[in-house]
């Protein structure tokens, strides 16, 4: 994938907002292997929100930086799936972020989380069978928040 122009901030590196849309084209991308495409979408009984989302920011990505993003379905059940995502240096491999999300498969009709048709369950089962075999990420589920310990004093706002 590639960074576009409009992208880059005045800080000379990619907007925070702009991983978010990278991350969200590949899980478009792996949605589309389970049957979660525009068909789908338009036609069917549903479609799948994200009902939350955790970025990091581990290295700054400018408009010269390719970059590679691999998915990994941690877990999921009948209505939801948790992934994780990392985007990376396409060439040189170094991590740029990651991103752990929760998805919901959302029943059109009703407008709220209710469970995936059996079709589309039998290739999440498949997806995370094949992802089973994957180290889970250290990163997973880890909370926002100032350390404690080496704190030297209170920062604040005036």
């Amino acid at each position: 994938m590639r960074v576009e122009t409009g992208w880059i901030d005045a800080n000379g590196h990619m907007n925070m907002a702009y991983f978010n849309v990278l991350f969200d084209r590949a899980l478009d991308q792996a949605f589309e292997l389970l049957g979660l495409n525009e068909a789908y979408y338009t036609e069917g009984p549903g479609t799948v929100f994200i009902g939350e989302a955790h970025l990091r920011y581990k290295r700054e990505v400018t408009l010269e930086t390719p970059v590679r993003i691999t998915v990994q379905l941690v877990d999921y059940d009948v209505k939801r799936m948790h992934l994780y995502l990392e985007m990376r240096h396409a060439s040189e491999g170094w991590l740029a972020s990651t991103s752990e999300v929760m998805a919901l498969h959302i029943d059109k009709a009703e407008r709220k989380v209710g469970p995936f048709p059996a079709d589309i369950l039998d290739a999440i089962a498949v997806m995370q069978s094949a992802h089973s075999a994957l180290p889970r990420p250290d990163a997973l589920g880890s909370a926002i928040g100032i350390p404690t310990k080496g704190r030297a004093g209170k920062v604040g706002l005036h």
